[in-house]
């Protein structure tokens, strides 16, 4: 057992005895550069502003004996000649089970004015994805407690997940509903570079009290410096990667990853990064798969992620929604035309895929699925005709049916915000809209986190 002398021996061996320590030559806009100290990409400095009064600032570019920082507050107060002295450490957050039910800042710090959480535990910032070698196999289905998610969409463990929408169509509502409802472990919820207005919204009305318990929430809104709003993804990722070592199965909730994306576009373009596709740095393309990667399954534990992408005028096809397709598991896209009638969750179900989706679920799961998609598949394409009353009744007995069963279909994927649905009842439910009788061996239990599919 860990003595008060060991805490404080562990405290002193960490301590550098010998300082780098260079001055302030030039600041512009977000970019602070200095002569010295001798540092690395990454490493936290501390910029002396006043008599005991300094900021922290991170090494972000080295040009020749320049030294390019970005400060984690406002640059106000910064003179030139100001000291800047290197830490010799690199960003890391102190990690418990302390953390639930916690809110904490971009740098790991309590921001709900219950204490600061004591740990002797930290965990880097900034770290590598798991060896995609000693990666476990995705094969446990995964309950979010949303019903047309859990039905048409089926998630694994360890699953990574693409929202994409507009703005106002949805995305942080049915964040909340998967953090109350979901059978994982453990939530991590990252709000990165969100309206302040909306922190206590989503504790409040969307987690409320039941999905705070289990949840750790790392925010970083979007009135805050840009290299504040890129270490709140990774300090969310970091906390995700503690719980996920201790064998549990984690649910990553970020919101959202192009509020990262246009913070690693204004670094990018302050510290000379030429701009490439629509203003974007090549420095957004390389890391953006080195935060992603970072989530989904281990050997212990797994961190199962759904990501919230803004996507700009509904357009699919834009850098940050078109890269980070390309990486997950999967995308759901929610419609503003679902959401104008009032269809919550506004899940397009059809232009929505689980890439292993088959991997999780079973022969009849999968066969209802099949059938549920192409009845409405079959009543899109019509819609029109069958709108005006062009089509006739009897015509065709494909369309028929997908008449008949659309407005049950329609309702089954409707959600409110407060309804939990339990996975096993939302399976045979889907089974009896399809005319598909689910074998009890295909149907999870409600108790665990995850089931195999026999």
């Amino acid at each position: 057992m860990e003595t008060i002398i060991d805490k404080y021996l562990k405290i002193a061996e960490n301590i550098d005895p010998i300082k780098c320590v260079g001055h302030v030559s030039k600041v512009q806009g977000l970019l602070i550069e200095s002569v010295g100290p001798s540092a690395i990409i990454g490493e936290i400095c501390r910029i002396e502003i006043g008599e005991e009064v300094y900021l922290q600032a991170e090494v972000v570019g080295l040009h020749g004996g320049t030294i390019q920082l970005m400060a984690y507050s406002e640059t106000g107060g910064i003179r030139v000649g100001d000291r800047v002295v290197a830490s010799g450490s690199s960003l890391d957050v102190a990690v418990s089970d302390k953390l639930l039910g916690r809110v904490l800042d971009a740098k790991g710090k309590a921001a709900d004015g219950k204490g600061e959480i004591e740990s002797g535990v930290r965990y880097p910032v900034m770290a590598n994805p798991p060896d995609p070698l000693k990666r476990a196999r995705i094969t446990k289905r995964i309950a979010t407690g949303v019903r047309a998610i859990d039905s048409m969409l089926a998630v694994g463990c360890g699953q990574r997940i693409g929202i994409f929408a507009g703005s106002g169509v949805g995305k942080s509502t049915l964040l909340g509903m998967i953090a109350r409802n979901t059978n994982a472990d453990v939530n991590v919820v990252a709000l990165i570079g969100e309206r302040g207005r909306e922190v206590n919204d989503f504790i409040e009305k969307d987690l409320g009290e039941e999905g705070l318990k289990k949840s750790v929430l790392v925010v970083t809104p979007s009135n805050s410096p840009p290299l504040l709003r890129l270490r709140g993804a990774y300090t969310a990722t970091a906390v995700a990667e503690y719980f996920r070592d201790k064998g549990k199965n984690v649910m990553l909730l970020f919101d959202s990853i192009t509020r990262f994306a246009r913070a690693m576009r204004e670094i990018g373009l302050a510290t000379g990064e030429p701009p490439a596709t629509r203003g974007y740095p090549p420095s957004m393309f390389d890391q953006m798969p080195k935060l992603l990667e970072r989530s989904g399954s281990a050997e212990t534990g797994s961190i199962t992620s759904f990501y919230t992408i803004l996507v700009d005028g509904d357009d699919m096809d834009e850098p940050v929604a078109d890269t980070v397709r390309g990486i997950l598991d999967g995308h759901i896209v929610l419609s503003r035309k679902l959401a104008q009638y009032y269809h919550y969750p506004a899940i397009d179900v059809l232009r929505s895929v689980s890439r292993l989706e088959k991997d999780v679920s079973g022969p009849a799961i999968q066969h209802a699925v099949g059938v549920i998609r192409r009845l409405m598949a079959i009543y899109d394409e019509n819609e029109k005709l069958i709108n005006v009353g062009a089509y006739h009744a009897g015509t065709n007995a494909l369309i028929d049916n997908a008449i008949a069963k659309h407005d049950s279909i329609e309702n089954f994927l409707m959600q409110g915000i407060g309804e939990k649905a339990a996975i096993r009842d939302t399976l045979v439910k889907l089974g009896e809209l399809a005319g598909v009788t689910i074998p009890e061996e295909e149907l999870p239990a409600e108790s665990s986190g995850a089931e195999d599919e026999e």
